[in-house]
């Protein structure tokens, strides 16, 4: 959602500066309407790269990236946007009762580990195995169930195929799962001290007062 309203704010701030530059140069300057066109539309292009480009410098500086860090950072969840649009594609063509749980907690939790990565993308580095290769490895295991099972007739073998790749998949839920422990470990460890200190202060204020009567 933050995104898209810098995107509105962007194109409704160049498309200002595109009519107000049109203007001028049409009647201040007293430009033809194709020079005044071309102004105002090179105007606007350069104020929503600009803007574009102080996000970016701000976001980068927010959580201590570099330019190729955040860039580095950027394409990779692109790809896994892809990806994860491909996985849920191919979990909704194969959504039976029976395995409706266990797709949806797949779902829930490779965008929980993207959405944490794109609002903090120093959790990227604590979640590589899920960008590099599980994430890769349940979108091919779910496209290939899905196409399987979409057979007309199957063989005893597709069916053995069907139920190796369906255990699979539950295995690679369960190691999604672990990759968004391991990017919460910090946050659990906080709260645990936290709460630890929020225990002894409760103590204390429990504790009743032993000092000597004066």
């Amino acid at each position: 959602m933050k995104a898209f309203l810098q995107f509105v704010l962007r194109t409704m701030s160049a498309t200002s500066v595109v009519v107000l530059i049109g203007l001028i140069s049409l009647l201040a300057l007293d430009q033809t309407i194709w020079m005044a066109t071309l102004y105002a539309m090179i105007s606007g292009v350069a104020v929503y790269i600009s803007m574009k480009q102080l996000t970016n410098f701000r976001y980068r500086r927010e959580n201590g990236l570099s330019r190729s860090e955040y860039k580095y950072i950027d394409k990779n969840l692109k790809e896994a946007k892809e990806k994860i649009t491909r996985l849920n594609r191919s979990l909704r063509k194969v959504g039976s009762f029976g395995h409706a749980k266990q797709n949806f907690e797949i779902l829930v939790t490779v965008r929980k580990i993207y959405s944490n990565t794109k609002k903090e993308p120093k959790r990227f580095y604590k979640a590589e195995a899920f960008y590099y290769e599980h994430l890769d490895s349940l979108v091919a295991l779910t496209e290939k169930y899905a196409y399987l099972s979409e057979q007309p007739s199957k063989t005893n073998e597709m069916d053995k195929s069907l139920e190796n790749t369906r255990h699979t998949i539950a295995i690679m839920n369960e190691t999604v799962k672990k990759d968004l422990q391991i990017m919460l470990n910090d946050d659990l460890n906080t709260l645990d001290f936290e709460l630890d200190v929020a225990k002894q202060s409760i103590n204390r204020w429990k504790k009743p007062d032993r000092r000597p009567l004066k």
